[in-house]
């Protein structure tokens, strides 16, 4: 299997779970993968194809996405083709000619093609050997990218019962995955969950406070580096790419709104390096391969966490090193939900109003966001501080929040804990508000006691009480603060709190160490050109012909050989005979002229550069704490953080190497045993099945706690 990798794809190692999804296909079984964007989903239904007899139909629903896969395929010297609404009855014609002769082994279409008689006929008539369905949660109704026209796939479970079908998506909560698979029929099918974490990519939520001016820095930050912005509507992403043109960066609109043929023209600029920044609503990018998108910049507030996560995996699908960034106001929110409360069909506001609620909480985070996402999507990870967010990467700032955090408390209670964040923080700031005046809260001894903080801090702050028990939100649609039982305790005994600061980051820093860096970065432009000019002949884009990964290497080993040049990341043997000569022949003529020396190709390489974890401050102190042998609550009172926090802060001082002594935090013989059987049990390290095996008996800490000692 690897020596056929290598040979048609151009890679020397499975990704995780491909190997075993390619196995099982192969064995005539229905599957349903689960698997992040950049995660190599494509690559479980392209090498079956080319193994099992007849042809595979992939149902793909974006003609650019069908487009660019099969010129891929095509350079690899695979035999693909798509047929959609862009060719001509002729062109169709042949490529069904193909098919039927046997010198097409994967077939692109549509949904929408399936419903139509002749097509279906053509079917009947060609050996298809496997179905495999690409962005299957577009099934659902609960996804968040519900298209109709993917009904139609019940038919063509129908038309070939005994064909083996292959269902892929890159997000899927719960309720989604058993939609997609009881309406493709998908009950016997084995179920492949890779990990959602993705991490090359590092995550970052700014205030949108001078939110252009911080936009600028990150692209002036990435200088020639593909980017793509989000915005809440049409008119945003137009008048946002007109600025950034005036700024001197090559960028362009994308929306629904366009005429389809300016569309098709902007997005192609964008695939073929001829435009740095895309700027679009989410319209733009589920069609997209581009894989070295290093960008991804949310504008506004996303409707939700599925479709911030699939938006985000459109960065750094290559595996190297990109930045997610999402520009948060509470205005935005507002925004949102004045455009839910117009849907008329109650459960799905509902619906729409709970995802929002969730891209709030994900904005609003004091901790690791990268840990959070992963838990929505059920995962636990492990470590929760990542070193991959800009929590993780920079701590916030702590400062004593004792006297603000009373005020805010003392606002609730004296508006009776009927008001919203909004409410409570516009009577703190002495806003002249109309309903305020009305309800003669003006009149209040905590109208305008706070001057020392903006909006956005409060808000920050009143996030914090929330995330850590002290206030609870009360009611649907526009729901009240209110004091938790722990809360009125806190106000009545004066205790103190620190808490974190709100900040601005423009820039994210990335680790070195991986195999790429240190290459030759004149050469790798030189390369890139190279690229250009050959894609541009070939009228594809330029990462058909050679991914960054590739060309990165190149830089660094600087092969002269074709044995050499073949063990790059993504030389295949059509890519060697069709390309190796000439990017061979550029790289001597380089080290020629700089006298430098050919380096060989390490035979087995990763295509994820991994992250080296780092010990914050914020790490330290906690180790210090431990040295005085306190328990977890006490660190954690004492600091002014959760409990799952300094549980946290220990796995990460274990992994890193510290020297401290957790032994006296050792459960009882007793109660080790129990957890120690729970685990072994289950069969892996995973928190959530041992604590679902061992009910309330221990918090979800003290198991953490005690698998620390079962990994000595």
């Amino acid at each position: 299997m690897l020596n056929f990798l290598k040979t048609h794809f151009g890679f020397d190692q499975f990704r995780p779970w491909q190997a075993e999804i390619i196995r099982h296909v192969i064995a005539q079984k229905d599957a349903f993968v689960l698997m992040p964007t950049g995660g190599g989903k494509s690559l479980c239904f392209q090498f079956p194809a080319l193994k099992m007899p007849g042809v595979t139909l992939v149902i793909s629903p974006l003609i650019a996405l069908m487009k660019d896969q099969v010129d891929a395929l095509q350079a690899n010297g695979i035999p693909a083709a798509f047929i959609n609404s862009t060719l001509t009855r002729a062109e169709i014609d042949q490529i069904q000619t193909d098919a039927l002769k046997g010198r097409i082994k994967i077939l692109y279409a549509a949904p929408e093609r399936l419903i139509l008689p002749e097509f279906q006929l053509f079917l009947k008539q060609i050996t298809v050997s496997l179905l495999a369905i690409d962005e299957a949660h577009c099934i659902s109704e609960w996804g968040h990218d519900f298209r109709p026209e993917y009904r139609n796939l019940k038919m063509l479970r129908n038309l070939f019962p005994h064909v083996p079908a292959l269902a892929l998506t890159a997000t899927a909560t719960q309720k989604v995955r058993e939609d997609i698979i009881g309406q493709l029929n998908l009950e016997k099918a084995k179920i492949f969950i890779s990990s959602f974490n993705r991490p090359n990519l590092t995550y970052a939520v700014l205030p949108q406070k001078n939110s252009y001016g911080q936009l600028i820095n990150i692209f002036r930050d990435h200088p020639d580096q593909a980017a793509i912005v989000y915005c809440f509507s049409r008119k945003d992403t137009e008048s946002l790419a007109e600025q950034l043109c005036e700024e001197g960066f090559k960028a362009l609109p994308y929306h629904a709104g366009l005429e389809s043929e300016t569309r098709r023209t902007n997005q192609e600029k964008f695939i073929r390096d001829e435009v740095q920044i895309i700027v679009a609503t989410i319209a733009f990018g589920m069609g997209i391969d581009k894989p070295d998108v290093r960008l991804v910049i949310h504008y506004h507030l996303p409707k939700s966490i599925e479709g911030y996560y699939q938006e985000t995996g459109r960065a750094g699908r290559d595996g190297l090193p990109s930045d997610c960034i999402l520009f948060y106001s509470y205005a935005d929110t507002m925004k949102q939900q004045f455009f839910i409360r117009q849907i008329e069909n109650e459960r799905l506001r509902q619906n729409a109003s709970q995802k929002l609620d969730q891209m709030v909480q994900y904005c609003e985070l004091a901790t690791c966001r990268r840990s959070h996402l992963l838990a929505y999507f059920g995962e636990d990870h492990q470590p929760e501080i990542c070193g991959g967010c800009d929590i993780c990467l920079s701590p916030p700032e702590e400062i004593d929040a004792t006297i603000i955090t009373q005020k805010i408390m003392s606002a609730m209670v004296r508006t009776g804990q009927r008001f919203g964040t909004n409410y409570v923080i516009d009577l703190l700031l002495g806003a002249k508000n109309k309903k305020i005046i009305e309800r003669e809260h003006h009149k209040l001894s905590v109208y305008g006691i706070v001057d020392d903080f903006s909006k956005e801090d409060l808000r920050f702050i009143t996030s914090q009480l929330l995330s850590r028990g002290l206030i609870t939100k009360n009611g649907d649609g526009y729901p009240g603060l209110q004091l938790s039982p722990r809360g009125h305790d806190f106000l009545k005994q004066r205790e103190a709190i620190h808490l974190r600061k709100l900040k601005s980051i423009t820039k994210l820093s990335h680790p070195s160490g991986a195999v790429e860096d240190g290459y030759d970065r004149e050469l790798f432009e030189k390369l890139r050109l190279l690229r250009k000019t050959i894609a541009d002949d070939q009228e594809v884009p330029p990462f058909v012909v050679f991914g960054d990964l590739a060309l990165r290497q190149m830089a660094l080993y600087l092969p002269q050989s074709a044995e050499n040049f073949s063990r790059i990341s993504g030389v295949g043997e059509a890519k060697l005979k069709q390309y190796g000569a000439t990017f061979t022949e550029a790289i001597q003529t380089y080290a020629q002229e700089n006298n430098l020396p050919e380096k060989k190709v390490p035979v087995k390489k990763s295509a994820t550069p991994r992250r080296p974890q780092a010990l914050g401050s914020t790490h330290l102190e906690t180790q210090k704490l431990v040295q005085k042998k306190m328990s977890v609550a006490e660190i954690a009172s004492q600091r002014g953080l959760t409990c799952a926090t300094i549980a946290a802060h220990l796995e990460k001082l274990v992994s890193a190497g510290a020297q401290i002594d957790l032994g006296y935090l050792r459960p009882s013989d007793e109660n080790f045993a129990k957890i120690k059987a729970a685990f072994e049990k289950s069969g892996g390290m995973s928190l959530s099945p041992v604590q679902k095996m061992l009910g309330e008996q221990f918090s979800y800490e003290e198991l953490r706690l005690a698998r620390l000692f079962l990994k000595d």
